[in-house]
């Protein structure tokens, strides 16, 4: 579901950050305030904690920035778990489900960490913008 589909009583989160490794710091410890806030359990927090980590790491490394030079990060609590989402500026690499990394690759393993984590996890593509989001259990 995407935060702009969602039930009233639902809020929504939207971080606005550099697009820069810096932003990844920043991005953990604000979800992880509002996980606490939310009395969120100590596992599901750093579970979500390190989905969003992966996925914004992914977006600075491999796609551009939005038009005003930043990534976009939103996160909320339903029923379904802890709804992540990254926006980025859509860069020419998709991100895709990895199912056998090469054991001697140092890379490309982030997305399979994510895939184990999560409920669910995906893509949305609109215009010159990318949004990746995903679930994690509560």
């Amino acid at each position: 579901m995407s935060s702009a589909t969602l039930p009233a009583d639902v809020t929504v989160v939207d971080v606005v950050l550099p697009h820069e490794a810096s932003a990844v710091a920043d991005a953990r410890r604000r979800l992880a305030g509002y996980l606490k806030r939310h009395r969120i359990a100590v596992r599901a927090s750093e579970d979500a904690q390190l989905v969003l980590s992966e996925l914004l790491s992914n977006a600075i490394r491999y796609a551009p920035a939005l038009p005003g030079g930043e990534v976009r990060v939103a996160w909320w609590i339903d029923k379904a778990g802890i709804h992540l989402e990254v926006v980025d500026g859509l860069g020419d690499t998709e991100p895709l489900r990895i199912t056998d990394a090469h054991p001697e690759s140092i890379g490309g393993r982030g997305l399979a960490i994510v895939d184990m984590l999560t409920a669910d996890w995906g893509v949305r593509t609109a215009n010159d913008r990318r949004t990746v989001y995903a679930v994690v259990h509560r």
